[in-house]
């Protein structure tokens, strides 16, 4: 049972890297544009993160050193504070865009105003960080973001094209429908790119030395990694398939997220309607903890000073909650310039692709090092596949801000 639970970790990391505002837009409007044809990416960035994922899980349980320790380890003080103020600027991008999309999704509810709800929902998020310890934040919104998984179930009930899925996870640019060749490249890179945003190692590596793991949890690191990995991606290649089959011959291309309720309405009625937006409340919400948290334990494993989350003790570490609280100031403050939540996650997946390949090679060159990692040190098999993801994120990184203006962030 400690196992089961254990894998919540992997499922709210899958939630807030995968299935968070933008991403629900994103997938959706992917699918509605370009068909099947977008699946492929889903597949390369769970891949990819699922294996960083395992490492640098590896590496915080087995050498104490989450992510940020090794940026200033691996890369110096300077470079390193580079990447700590880019990764905590998109990080606090993120957090505004899901606190938005909390309000938004509340008020698909009811006829409140949104500026109402972003207050309620804003203050909600708090009071559970601070009074939820890290294992009750991982259970709740990892087990209740399983609710997500009734667009898994609408894209079943409704109909998949399993011909043209399966053509969809090879990589092809011909048939592209009323889109462009940039914005089929702008939405292939945004996907990849959103699946391994910065935070979510940093959140990830940092819960596994919240957890007390030792080197016996390893299996249970692996199993985390793996299957919360592998539920995100399930779930968004859903929300691709739902596009391409219910919005794509409607000719609607969603820009909104109530857009990608209609599928699970369409399927099960009214019940499978508040089931999606449960899931996508407590996935958004996720995303939200996720990225404030994932911020605040860059900035104070950067600098030294004590974090954590354990017994609900927030004065034992103030300069970590002092953090986490400017993060959330800080979203406050992006979406009280009244910008769309969903905007501004395009911007940060755009460019939290300049600092990923700064983020990720620390976690490759320690878990590939004996001197460090000893018997737990990455095999030759997990060492070439990290370069050949590694590789793959500094060619996001470069095609993704030119890719961003030749599409007119996908609407060309």
């Amino acid at each position: 049972m400690s196992r089961v639970l254990a894998v919540t970790l992997g499922i709210v990391t899958a939630l807030g890297g995968f299935v968070d505002v933008g991403e629900i837009v994103f997938a959706t409007q992917a699918g509605a544009r370009f068909g099947y044809g977008l699946l492929w990416p889903i597949v390369i960035g769970a891949l990819g993160i699922a294996l960083y994922s395992e490492m640098c899980g590896r590496v915080a349980i087995v050498a104490r050193k989450p992510v940020f320790v090794l940026v200033r380890e691996r890369l110096g003080a300077g470079v390193g504070l580079g990447v700590l103020v880019a990764s905590t600027a998109v990080t606090a991008l993120t957090c505004a865009a899901e606190v938005g999309g909390v309000a938004i999704v509340l008020r698909l509810v009811t006829n409140l105003p949104y500026g109402l709800w972003l207050a309620i929902g804003l203050l909600l998020i708090i009071a559970t960080v601070s009074l939820l310890p890290f294992e009750g934040l991982e259970r709740v919104f990892g087990l209740m973001g399983l609710f997500m998984l009734v667009f898994v179930a609408a894209a079943v009930a409704l109909g998949v094209d399993w011909g043209q899925a399966a053509r969809g996870l090879v990589p092809h640019v011909e048939g592209l429908g009323d889109g462009s060749a940039a914005s089929y490249g702008y939405f292939a890179v945004g996907l990849i790119a959103a699946t391994a945003m910065p935070y979510e190692v940093q959140f990830y590596s940092s819960g596994q030395i919240e957890e007390g793991h030792t080197p016996d949890d390893l299996p249970i690191n692996t199993l985390t990694a793996g299957v919360g990995i592998a539920f995100g991606a399930v779930v968004v290649a859903a929300l691709i398939v739902l596009g391409a089959e219910v919005l794509q011959p409607r000719s609607i291309v969603p820009d909104q997220v109530g857009a990608a309720m209609i599928a699970p309405f369409e399927a099960f009625a009214v019940p499978g309607l508040l089931a999606a937006l449960l899931g996508a409340l407590f996935a958004i919400g996720g995303a939200a903890v996720e990225t404030s948290l994932a911020g605040a334990y860059g900035i104070a494993q950067f600098f030294g000073f004590e974090w954590g989350k354990e017994e609900y003790k927030l004065a034992r570490v103030p300069r970590f909650t002092l953090s986490w609280l400017l993060i959330f100031g800080l979203a406050l403050l992006i979406l009280a310039t009244n910008v769309d939540p969903v905007e501004v996650t395009e911007y940060a997946v755009v460019f939290s692709v300049v600092v990923l390949p700064l983020t990720y090679l620390p976690i490759l060159l320690v878990a590939r090092d004996r001197d460090v990692m000893g018997e737990h040190a990455s095999n030759p098999v997990q060492t070439a596949l990290a370069w050949v993801f590694l590789a793959v994120i500094v060619v996001v990184a470069l095609a993704a801000v030119p890719l961003m203006y030749l599409s007119r962030m996908g609407q060309a």
